[in-house]
């Protein structure tokens, strides 16, 4: 599912509702039919949420990032993350500092997570932001790579998908004030 809207309809407000970091005003977000406040670490566990920023330590390296996070979220390392890196880009500049990377670099660190990951549904906001056109059609096969094995993708973009999605649906939030 895809949010639309113009910028500071709420897109990314919702965005953070649904992951569980806000509360709503009114209502709640379900889980398995349960409120999420009741099954949070059930509900985080089938989670990846990679905001409008990297998420990253820009002074770290894209390893030492990947390592932090893999560990932090329970995974083990994987034994070689180079072919990985070398997909997205990033081998050669895999044991810099972070904050020497171009921001399509810096994103495409943070978006490592996506081939590192057991979660169900992805919650990303504006991931496609600062990707060249071959960092967003390969992030869009990974797209459909976590769809066909069951996940569930809610994302927020500015772009056009340039890839078919036969079941996407496009839900589009106006701007009040």
């Amino acid at each position: 599912m895809q949010l639309a809207g113009a910028n500071g309809a709420g897109k990314t407000s919702l965005l953070r509702i649904i992951a569980g970091f806000s509360v709503p005003d009114e209502g709640e977000v379900l889980y398995q039919q349960q409120a999420i406040s009741q099954v949070y670490e059930e509900y985080t566990s089938d989670l990846l949420f990679i905001g409008h920023k990297t998420g990253v330590n820009t002074q770290l390296s894209a390893i030492e990032n990947t390592h932090f996070w893999l560990q932090a979220s329970g995974y083990k390392k994987p034994t070689d993350l180079y072919p990985l890196l070398a997909k997205l880009g990033l081998i050669g500049l895999e044991d810099v500092p972070v904050r020497t990377l171009s921001a399509g670099q810096q994103r495409r660190v943070a978006l490592l997570r996506l081939w590192l990951n057991e979660a169900k549904l992805w919650i990303l906001d504006e991931p496609f932001t600062a990707l060249d056109k071959s960092g967003v059609a390969y992030l869009q096969d990974r797209f459909k790579q976590h769809l066909s094995q069951g996940g569930a993708i809610l994302l927020t973009t500015h772009q056009d998908l340039t890839a078919q999605f036969n079941d996407l649906k496009t839900f589009t939030l106006e701007y009040r004030y």
